[in-house]
């Protein structure tokens, strides 16, 4: 695996797909920030950490689990969650730079020197970062 959020935002978005209530996945410090982020913005149920991963299973690692959060006519609370940037091509916006996803109905995801957090909120404290990715 090169790039775990690209893997993440590919389960998440595999998951939403075929309708899954949630979705397991390796965690990591990173990851957990992510999802933590997507629950309060209300893009997911509950994110929360397995430890040693399912029970029955003889997995050490600890899991990721998100919940998903569906719409009342069954269409999933995402439509699309992307990587902006990536190991390859990192994409760092100024203050005056971080964008506008879906005309303020998407969020972006930036990572700070203050930590991760939404597009909005870099905004807000007037600092820049990488553009982590996007969802809508």
């Amino acid at each position: 695996m090169m790039d775990p959020i690209a893997d993440m935002f590919t389960r998440i978005r595999n998951a939403s797909a075929v309708k899954k209530a949630e979705v397991l996945m390796p965690t990591s410090k990173i990851k957990l920030e992510i999802a933590k982020i997507m629950e309060t913005e209300g893009w997911i149920k509950k994110a929360a950490i397995v430890p040693g991963g399912l029970e029955g299973k003889h997995n050490s690692f600890d899991q990721l689990r998100l919940e998903l959060k569906y719409r009342k006519n069954g269409k999933p609370q995402i439509s699309s969650i992307s990587r902006v940037s990536r190991p390859g091509l990192k994409i760092y916006v100024s203050k005056d730079e971080i964008p506008t996803v879906l005309n303020n109905f998407g969020m972006a995801i930036i990572s700070t020197s203050r930590g991760l957090m939404t597009g909005k909120e870099a905004k807000k404290q007037q600092i820049g970062g990488e553009v982590i990715g996007e969802i809508f």
